[in-house]
């Protein structure tokens, strides 16, 4: 890692103003900010090589969760896995019958977040409509740019540029839908649609709510939640489903649920998943998702228990100890605060009455919008300097970071490939890791030294 004595000061003085002079005017992110540091956040040659093998495996996950849940839906396997994917969401999206000719698509963007932890990476959360593409790219770009190439930007400078582009059919354009939800996105999205264009591309950045289809390809950038909210969006849709049009991601709600970890991690499904798992592909699998389990408020027999909690009903988890509450609640998707940190409750870092009355909302949400409980697993402290404008001067954070690797499916491809890593590096005072505007944001590097 970086120390004081192998950083040229007025070198980072220097890169740091080019960094922050060269963000475009509107930002990135629409009124957010972030700590500046030029140094990208370097990985050892085993953990990028992990995080290379990691798309396969979690492309393979995705596909094989799909070929579960449509099982389940037609009656085949275990039922219960369905009903509970599809608690709160509507038959229009749930009815197979009504997905035509996109029932085989899966997405063609997978998003991680990954902890990294004393005993390596830990994944929270695996998104399929994930923010921070044009982000990562920029930020690839103009670090490339930086250091001349001498630290090694995984993806290098174009990765997430052309990653992005290679998801679409060569013979038409593409429409960037993004809605009022996700509007904070809009500015990373039009400087990546921009400079593919510059490149000669056809990249449009569309307002979901007034889209008018055509024979153009679509980038879906809004949850499957905020349909309602969409006027008009429905003749798209329509067309996705017939096969007339290009859309990513599908539309599969099932796929966009957390609920997956506890679902990996259910001795009820485990023969299913051997079966359909080859070689290592589970045990990787749950060495990397922590354990976790569906926050149902069923009473389970009296001989029974959840698996390592040691409770006949999850209620009783609001009696744990400071110590034993080594546990995570949040939503499991389809819901407007599922998304960020907005539903997340780290039960270690709460009063017993606010875990108490966490576990009760996640509950009671059974039947509706259902939540997750996982296993907390956390960060390593790291150090990492950054520049602080308002001194001019160097400063070092002890941090934690979450890295999100992007992996893209090209059209007609089969494999999952890795365009590049964002590191977000909070203070290690922070158990909720994300994009806070005291976190440094950087790309990752191999690590040179």
């Amino acid at each position: 890692m970086y120390t004081p004595e192998n950083i040229d000061p007025s070198r980072f003085a220097e890169q740091s103003r080019a960094l922050l002079k060269a963000l475009p005017a509107e930002g990135l992110f629409a009124e957010k900010s972030w700590r500046i540091s030029p140094l990208p956040f370097p990985l050892k040659a085993q953990e990028v090589a992990e995080i290379e093998r990691m798309g396969k495996l979690l492309h393979t996950f995705q596909r094989v969760s799909d070929e579960i849940y449509r099982s389940s839906k037609q009656g085949r396997i275990a039922p219960w896995v369905s009903e509970i994917l599809d608690r709160g969401k509507p038959s229009s999206l749930t009815d197979l019958s009504t997905l035509g000719d996109q029932t085989p698509l899966l997405p063609q963007v997978i998003r991680p977040d990954l902890m990294l932890t004393e005993n390596g990476f830990s994944l929270t959360e695996l998104d399929s409509v994930p923010g921070g593409i044009g982000l990562t790219g920029w930020l690839a770009q103009h670090y490339s740019a930086l250091h001349d190439g001498e630290q090694n930007i995984i993806g290098g400078d174009r990765g997430m540029i052309d990653s992005f582009a290679s998801l679409f059919p060569k013979s038409n354009g593409v429409d960037v839908l993004i809605s009022d939800e996700a509007a904070d996105y809009r500015p990373e999205m039009e400087w990546l649609t921009g400079i593919l264009n510059d490149n000669g591309g056809d990249f449009r950045t569309e307002a979901a709510e007034a889209y008018v289809p055509s024979d153009r390809s679509v980038y879906r950038f809004f949850e499957l939640f905020d349909l309602p909210n969409i006027e008009g969006i429905e003749s798209t849709l329509s067309q996705a489903r017939e096969g007339a049009i290009h859309l990513t991601s599908p539309l599969k709600p099932w796929l966009e649920e957390k609920a997956w970890a506890a679902l990996l991690w259910s001795p009820a499904l485990r023969p299913v998943w051997e079966k359909r798992l080859r070689g290592s592909a589970l045990r990787d699998l749950l060495n990397l998702i922590p354990q976790s389990w569906i926050a149902d408020p069923i009473e389970l027999p009296h001989q029974g228990v959840f698996p390592d909690l040691g409770v006949q009903r999850l209620d009783h988890v609001e009696t744990f100890t400071k110590a034993e509450r080594q546990l995570v609640l949040k939503l499991s998707g389809f819901n407007e605060k599922a998304w960020g940190s907005r539903s997340v409750t780290i039960g270690h870092d709460c009063s017993s009455q606010e875990w108490s009355d966490a576990v009760t909302t996640a509950l009671d949400s059974f039947d509706d919008s259902p939540y997750i409980l996982q296993r907390f697993h956390g960060g390593k402290v790291v150090r990492h300097p950054f520049w602080d404008p308002d001194t001019e001067m160097i400063e070092w954070m002890d941090a934690r970071a979450r890295l999100c690797p992007y992996y893209f499916i090209p059209a007609g491809g089969k494999e999952a490939k890795l365009g590049g890593i964002l590191a977000t590096l909070c203070p290690a005072d922070k158990k909720i890791i994300h994009g806070m505007s005291d976190a440094i944001l950087v790309p990752c590097s191999r690590m040179s030294f």
